[in-house]
């Protein structure tokens, strides 16, 4: 049984759905419990494209229970019903492994499959709160409760080396506890998509010989959006010919426009909206921005290295386990509009530069990165658990 607060078009949310479609259903009965995702104020758009991956799961064999209790911010009397009727599910299931991801999910989740006497209990955090998302005392409470909830997990799977040793550092739990996990992405079919460039640039009205820097993710403030805008000031001054495409959607949309628009870029960023074509405009892309304050991993990174593109990003999180500093990619303080600015005219005045920066990220995300992996790895930490369980 798979437990997340929200199924949105997010990483997490794609990387669990992907995990509970991919894997065994001859050996194994899946199922997923999951919130109604109202809180990621989803464009029409985007629940269509959410609606059409979980029929394709539930046509695979996965089992899916919407529970709408099971919401991500703090509730009380939502956090109560959601445990009961989770607690109930487990109870009537009776699943072998509960495996929950995300925090809060984490959080009830772990609580009721150990309250319920679920044999063995899983964790995937997909990042953490640790810092940029709370004050220092909410913070102190999410350490503490990961603390004692991590005596009620078996294991704890991590996106990557960084964010397991960001857990470690805070004391979560002892090394031993932990294993490392990528998030996976479906390579061949990445690779292999037949995208017109051409047609693409002339239906975002970006002129054929511009320089194309782009970021795609949610116009939320831990994306770090607005020091890709303060930057883009800069690169456009000694590059006119620069259009930025912020590929996603997000509450500080019209904020983003605001500040373009008062610092005189505004016509050159182009923002798409959520897009169900991200991939496709990805093709566009002569250099991928992340400017995230935290990171799990930044799926669209390995997307990014697939399609051989040179990347700036803030050396956060688990984005230093993928971008290499001048190997794949370069890599930025957070917070530095100055140095992502100046990375990003780096890779504009270096063409050569940034060739080589993309071929060396294609080269190293195959086969690691792609889902069959993320999806074998899970079923031999699922095999292993129950062996010694059982056994």
């Amino acid at each position: 049984m798979h437990i997340i607060t929200r199924l949105d078009k997010g990483g997490s949310a794609e990387t669990t759905l992907l995990t509970a479609s991919l894997m065994n259903h001859e050996k194994y009965d899946v199922f997923l419990v999951h919130g109604l995702s109202l809180e990621s104020n989803m464009s029409i758009m985007e629940k269509e494209a959410v609606a059409l991956d979980m029929s394709l799961a539930a046509a695979k064999g996965v089992r899916l229970f919407a529970l709408p209790s099971l919401v991500r911010r703090l509730s009380f009397k939502n956090d109560l019903m959601a445990f009961i009727n989770i607690y109930r599910l487990i109870k009537r299931i009776r699943p072998h492994i509960v495996h929950t991801h995300t925090s809060k999910a984490g959080v009830l989740g772990r609580l009721t499959a150990f309250l319920a006497g679920v044999p063995i209990i899983i964790h995937t955090p997909h990042g953490h709160v640790f810092h940029s998302y709370y004050g220092a005392t909410m913070t102190n409470i999410f350490v503490f409760t990961e603390k004692i909830l991590s005596f009620m997990t078996d294991k704890i799977a991590a996106l990557t080396n960084r964010e397991r040793d960001e857990h470690l550092k805070e004391g979560i739990a002892s090394i031993k506890k932990y294993v490392i996990i990528h998030s996976g992405v479906m390579l061949d079919r990445l690779m292999n998509m037949r995208v017109d460039i051409k047609a693409g640039k002339r239906k975002y009205g970006i002129p054929q010989d511009c320089n194309v820097v782009g970021v795609i993710g949610r116009l939320v403030p831990i994306k770090g959006h607005k020091y890709l805008v303060s930057a883009a000031k800069r690169i456009v001054r000694e590059f006119h010919n620069t259009v930025f495409v912020f590929v996603g959607d997000g509450y500080l949309n019209a904020s983003l426009e605001r500040q373009a628009e008062s610092i005189g870029v505004r016509k050159n960023i182009v923002f798409t909206g959520w897009r169900k074509d991200a991939t496709e405009i990805l093709y566009l892309f002569d250099i991928l921005v992340l400017p995230s304050l935290n990171e799990g991993m930044g799926k669209v990174l390995v997307e990014g290295m697939a399609l051989g593109k040179p990347i700036v990003a803030s050396s956060v999180g688990g984005i230093i386990d993928l971008v290499k500093n001048g190997e794949n990619g370069i890599l930025v303080p957070p917070r530095d509009s100055e140095a992502l600015g100046n990375a990003i005219l780096q890779l504009i005045k270096n063409k050569n530069l940034a060739e080589e920066l993309g071929k060396n990220g294609k080269a190293r995300v195959y086969p690691e990165f792609d889902a069959s992996v993320m999806v074998k790895e899970t079923e031999d930490l699922y095999e292993s658990l129950l062996i010694s369980n059982y056994s």
